[in-house]
């Protein structure tokens, strides 16, 4: 069994429409090792998920101190882009690298890692359809090594491929964190 018991994690969703199973599962593989979990977005309130799921925020996206968390999980899902990717949003994800921190994305939000100049040279993987490669451009774009797989760990970077993937996501985000 993993230990996590120090450890405090940000997740950030979507106001609107982030994706239920990304959030809920890994949040529920992290609460079980002992992990502290916050959830963070762009409002405060009560966020919906794409399937109903609620969850109430607990800081703003421009509150979050990273230096008073071990890892940033950003959370995919319909609402993901218009809600986060930004430029908020890439300054988190550039300052939990620089702090040397676990950083996470999941579905569509690995696309904010790629455009906030993080997976430059780093293996990573995104949602991606037969009929809609643009997120995997996005990422070859901005200097990654896309890989075809659910969940992909380089360093100290985990990006998982889809709601599918939620589970292992959660699962190898607690080992990156376990040995972190």
């Amino acid at each position: 069994m993993m230990d996590l018991n120090n450890k405090k994690i940000v997740i950030i969703v979507a106001f609107r429409d982030f994706r239920d199973e990304e959030y809920f599962v890994p949040k529920e593989v992290l609460e079980s090792a002992g992990a502290k979990v916050l959830t963070g977005s762009c409002q405060k309130g009560k966020a919906i998920g794409a399937d109903g799921g609620e969850v109430e925020i607990d800081l703003l996206i421009s509150e979050i101190n990273i230096s008073d968390f071990d890892a940033v999980v950003f959370i995919g899902g319909p609402g993901c882009l218009e809600n986060l990717d930004n430029e908020t949003s890439y300054k988190i994800a550039k300052e939990t690298i620089t702090q040397g921190k676990v950083l996470a994305a999941i579905c569509i939000s690995s696309v904010i890692l790629a455009k906030a100049g993080i997976l430059e040279g780093k293996k990573a993987t995104v949602w991606s359809s037969p009929m809609d490669k643009g997120p995997v451009r996005i990422l070859e774009e901005n200097g990654a090594a896309y890989q075809d797989e659910a969940v992909v760990v380089d360093g100290k970077i985990v990006t998982g491929n889809g709601p599918a993937a939620a589970r292992k996501f959660g699962e190898i985000l607690t080992e990156v964190l376990t040995k972190g």
